[in-house]
């Protein structure tokens, strides 16, 4: 299993506007614009995994723009989870070969800490619109240190 871990990218804070309906900003439209070219050079993933968060459904809005619909569930444990509850989430999708999560942080980066090395404190950042790419044996189980960090990619 492959799996694509896309931090949303910069969002604005407009005054008064609750946390879940912040909008990308103009850099963060140029950051979605640049990750979306590289998930559809890298491959175009089977399933989408996205917080409900309008920041990251609009980041995701500007990669299937690059590699056209992708089964997509939005799921609301992913707005400001954490890692064990992102590993949870993950479980319920092994069956997908390629798969994408946009998030937020401190979750992603710290779950990719924990699939990588089974410690989530051992996280190195993650800056808005970067991607992670792991690979799961597809037996393996989904916990700590079980994934195979293989390329991170920043705008």
């Amino acid at each position: 299993m492959e799996l694509i871990l896309l931090r949303h990218a910069h969002a604005d804070s407009p005054a008064g506007l609750d946390d879940t309906a912040r909008p990308l900003s103009p850099r963060g439209v140029a950051e979605a614009q640049d990750a979306a070219r590289w998930i559809a050079a890298h491959g175009t993933p089977d399933r989408v995994l996205c917080s409900p968060a309008q920041r990251t459904r609009e980041t995701l809005r500007h990669v299937t723009a690059s590699t056209g619909d992708i089964d997509t569930r939005v799921d609301p444990r992913i707005y400001e989870a954490t890692p064990g509850t992102l590993l949870d989430v993950l479980a319920e999708h092994r069956d997908s070969a390629r798969l994408l999560l946009v998030g937020h942080n401190p979750g992603l980066e710290s779950l990719v800490a924990l699939l990588a090395t089974g410690q989530s404190g051992d996280h190195r950042g993650m800056p808005p619109g970067s991607i992670a790419v792991l690979s799961l044996a597809a037996d393996a189980p989904t916990e700590p240190g079980v994934a195979r960090l293989d390329t991170f990619w920043s705008p």
